[in-house]
């Protein structure tokens, strides 16, 4: 049996980064011939199968064809008679399209190696074209790889413009879509993954609500970047940096200003009223690809208050714990810690303005912490009942934020 280590894992032990995970692809070999030796089938597709032993997965060399339009639109050949540089051939680009023999020599018909050097995203062949997937994939490893300098081919750069231009990229599923992109914005740079769809005219296609921001002018005095969507890409990396890895902020950071690009022409730069607009565009976004709940309601509450905790030390302790409420952040704080910190993006997402402090969200946390301690004993010994225990707990958590907030200032004085 003719093993192979494949894709992914040959890219980055070349990159010299951790391998999380190990594809193997198996040369003249049949299902029947792998159950027979105690492989475990998963592939519904197409054959793979799972060691018995360390539980990686085995998938038979195969070939495809395009049979219609969209993502399931192949039909795939595991004859024992696929070669390994025909299995690698239908791959994506070429620094996935490397394998590896048991013996650790590399098998590169594509020149993988020679991209992963030259810090090339590079498609294998034009059957690329057939497989909208793909597109989305390039503008997610340029997301991953942009730090280390990767940037698209040219010629791979035409194949996607001509990918959008052909109508192919309108054949991706939601599910798709929204799995590409919670990934990308995990990834260490996102905004290469909006500048990848953007420069091929898939932004327009698959998020417009984004491509819209692009143009939209914002106070210079405020926003050096003075473009609104570039603002928006500077957010979604900032975000990356203050919380990798973490989509959820990422998908709050992407959608927080949405309603930049509803602007009368009359109120530019400025932008009155942007964020209780930008909530129809973000729920427009959100039916069309359908997140988790959790990113649905954190990413419209940080549109409708990023504002509000902007200046958040200017509020009253009434208003300070309305904020906290809206979140429900006195029972689950989690949510306060994603606000907070796709807000911290907001403000340090500005030319020239990246290390910018953003005391505003620690204050917050801080005042939620006093308020979610009060203890109900108090308010239950006064025999209070109805909604006069709920009223008399809300007046004594304001009160724990105007205690917290004396105890702040007198500091200050000391200081």
């Amino acid at each position: 049996m003719q093993t192979f280590l494949v894709g992914g894992a040959v890219r980055d032990q070349l990159l010299g980064r951790a391998v999380s995970d190990r594809d193997y692809v198996v040369v003249g070999q049949t299902p029947e011939s792998m159950l027979a030796r105690g492989y475990k089938a998963v592939g519904a597709d197409f054959p793979v199968f799972l060691h018995p032993d360390s539980g990686e997965e085995y998938a038979l060399a195969r070939t495809e064809r395009k049979t219609g339009r969209g993502y399931a639109g192949f039909s795939f050949n595991t004859d024992p008679e696929v070669t390994l540089e025909e299995d690698l051939g239908r791959r994506d680009l070429t620094i996935n399209a490397m394998a590896q023999k048991p013996d650790g020599e590399l098998v590169d018909p594509y020149g993988g190696a020679r991209d992963l050097q030259q810090r090339w995203l590079r498609h294998v062949s034009p059957a690329f074209a057939e497989d909208p997937v793909r597109l989305l994939r390039v503008a997610r490893f340029a997301a991953r790889y942009a730090p280390l300098g990767f940037r698209v081919a040219p010629e791979t750069r035409v194949l996607l413009k001509q990918m959008v231009a052909n109508g192919e990229v309108d054949h991706l599923v939601p599910e798709r879509v929204l799995a590409e992109l919670r990934r990308a914005l995990g990834e260490a740079r996102p905004s290469a993954f909006v500048q990848v769809l953007r420069a091929c005219g898939a932004l327009a296609r698959l998020f417009p609500e984004v491509a819209a921001l692009y143009g939209v002018p914002q106070r210079r005095s405020w926003h050096p970047e003075i473009d609104a969507g570039w603002h928006t890409e500077m957010v979604l990396d900032q975000a990356a940096q203050l919380a990798p890895g973490d989509d959820l902020v990422g998908f709050c950071a992407l959608t927080h200003d949405l309603g930049k690009a509803l602007t009368e022409y009359k109120h530019l730069p400025g932008h009155p009223g942007h964020e209780g607009a930008g909530v129809a565009p973000l729920e427009a976004l959100c039916d069309r690809y359908r997140p988790p709940r959790e990113f649905r309601e954190l990413a419209v509450l940080t549109c409708k208050h990023h504002l509000t905790l902007h200046r958040y030390a200017e509020l009253r302790p009434g208003t300070a714990l309305s904020l906290i409420e809206a979140f429900d952040g006195l029972r689950r704080p989690q949510r306060l810690q994603v606000f907070a910190t796709a807000c911290a993006a907001d403000k340090r997402g500005r030319t020239g303005l990246f290390d910018t402090s953003y005391p505003q969200a620690q204050q917050m946390l801080t005042e939620a912490q006093a308020a979610r301690e009060v203890s109900s004993k108090a308010v239950l010994a006064k025999g209070l009942s109805g909604p006069a225990v709920g009223e008399a707990m809300r007046q004594a958590r304001i009160a724990a934020v105007v205690a917290l907030r004396a105890q702040g200032s007198g500091l200050r004085a000391q200081e």
